[in-house]
C-alpha cells in the first residue's frame, strides 16, 4: 500500500514529509498525486533545458533547480507542515534566495516549466497553469516534446495569464525573464527517437 492511501483525504506538507522518499508525490490544495518515473527522453529534455539556464544564470542571483525539488506554496503564513500545495515542477528558477531552505522553495518561482508526459499532461496543462497563476509564476513553460511545440504563459500586471504564446522546439526560443538567455533545440535530433 502506497503512503497516500495510509491517511485521510486531506493531506498537507507535515504528511508528505513523513512519506517514503521512494514515491514521488505532488499535493495540490490537500489532494495527493502520484508521480511515476520520467521516461529517458523527459529526463534528456531536463537536463539539457537545466543546463542552459545554469549556464546563463551562473554568477547571477537567480537559480535553477530541477525535479525532484519542492516548492510549498502557503496560502497565507501557515507553518510548513500546514501548507497543502507542494508541487514538484520539471524546472524551477527562484531569483529570491529567501524563499529558499534546504526543504526546497517556499513561494512562487520566478519561472517554471513543466514538461509533458501522458500521465500528467491534463495537470501541467489546467491544474498547475492555474495554480502557478494564483501564486505568481511569472513565467509557465509547459514542453510538448513528442509534438515539438511549447507554450508560454506570462503574467500581466493584472497578475493573470496571457493567452499563451505557442511556439516551435525547432527554433530558438527567448525567454521573458531573461531576454538575452535564448533556449537551444537542436539537441532535439533524430537521435533522441520519441
Amino acid at each position: 500500500m502506497n503512503a497516500a492511501l495510509k491517511y485521510p483525504d486531506y493531506f498537507t506538507y507535515g504528511d508528505y514529509s513523513q512519506w517514503s522518499e521512494d514515491e514521488r508525490w505532488e499535493l495540490i490544495d490537500g489532494q495527493a498525486y502520484a508521480m511515476s518515473a520520467p521516461s529517458r527522453r523527459h529526463q534528456e529534455i531536463v537536463l539539457e533545458l537545466g543546463r542552459q539556464i545554469a549556464n546563463y544564470l551562473k554568477g547571477k542571483s537567480c537559480k535553477p533547480y530541477i525535479a525532484p525539488f519542492d516548492v510549498r506554496l502557503p496560502k497565507n503564513n501557515e507553518q510548513d507542515n500546514k501548507v497543502d500545495t507542494v508541487v514538484q515542477p520539471d524546472i524551477s528558477v527562484i531569483c529570491d534566495k529567501n524563499k529558499l531552505d534546504d526543504k526546497g522553495c517556499r513561494g512562487a518561482p520566478d519561472w517554471i516549466i513543466e514538461i509533458l508526459s501522458p500521465s500528467t499532461a491534463t495537470r501541467d496543462m489546467d491544474i498547475k497553469r492555474q495554480l502557478y497563476q494564483q501564486y505568481g509564476v511569472k513565467e509557465y513553460w509547459i514542453i510538448s516534446s513528442t509534438e515539438k511545440w511549447g507554450m508560454k504563459y506570462i503574467l500581466n500586471e493584472h497578475q493573470i495569464y496571457d493567452q499563451p504564446t505557442i511556439f516551435s522546439l525547432s527554433e530558438t526560443t527567448p525567454i521573458y525573464l531573461f531576454p538575452d538567455l535564448l533556449i537551444e533545440w537542436d539537441f532535439l535530433s533524430n537521435e533522441y527517437p520519441n
